[in-house]
């Protein structure tokens, strides 16, 4: 799947298909609930440039302890999260001011949902909607694409599309965007 999309269809099939987790190996349930609990899409919120802030100097911090977890794709029997990094996780996120790390992927997770509607050409927020059309048009014109991955990658464009909303607070865009450059540069590899 292009690196550009990815984000979004994350974003989007997170808040439409609870079974699913996000690409980047973050999320609130991994923190905080018992294993096999269903994972719930993040609850919206309003953000403050304070947040977004301390998510990006905490970002390399709980990427490097992320990156050091195994890396399984078996959703079907998850395995509890290893209390030690659980441990090491909470204290990143409160040694850059959030209460855990529950609290760090709630906003992280917000700042993902504003990111998804930017054209990553423009740097403009346009919305989610917009964004999935034109990397619809992009896969159907890509004739480097193989037929199956092709048809693997429309239906998950399409798909995500099916569950787009409107933000409930559009305010987070203005936040987001004084911040656009630095998110982008902070993503980990793979996702850009």
């Amino acid at each position: 799947m292009r690196a550009v999309i990815r984000p979004i269809v994350t974003v989007l099939s997170f808040s439409c298909l609870a079974a699913l987790t996000l690409a980047a190996p973050t999320g609130a349930a991994f923190a905080q609930s018992a294993p096999g609990a269903a994972e719930e899409a993040p609850k919206e919120m309003a953000l403050t440039d304070k947040q977004v802030e301390s998510v990006l100097s905490a970002k390399p911090d709980i990427e490097a302890i992320l990156a050091k977890m195994p890396q399984g794709n078996d959703q079907a029997a998850p395995t509890p999260p290893d209390p030690k990094i659980v441990a090491q996780l909470d204290a990143a996120a409160k040694k850059h001011g959030f209460a855990n790390y529950a609290e760090y992927d709630d906003i992280d997770s917000n700042i993902g949902l504003v990111l998804a509607g930017f054209d990553p050409q423009t740097k403009k927020y346009v919305g989610d909607e917009i964004v999935l059309k034109k990397e619809i048009a992009e896969t159907q014109a890509d004739k480097k694409m193989s037929p199956a991955d092709k048809k693997e990658e429309l239906t998950q464009l399409n798909e995500a599309l099916k569950s787009v909303k409107p933000l409930q607070f559009p305010g987070n865009v203005a936040v987001v965007t004084k911040y656009y450059d630095k998110l982008a540069e902070a993503m980990p590899q793979g996702q850009q």
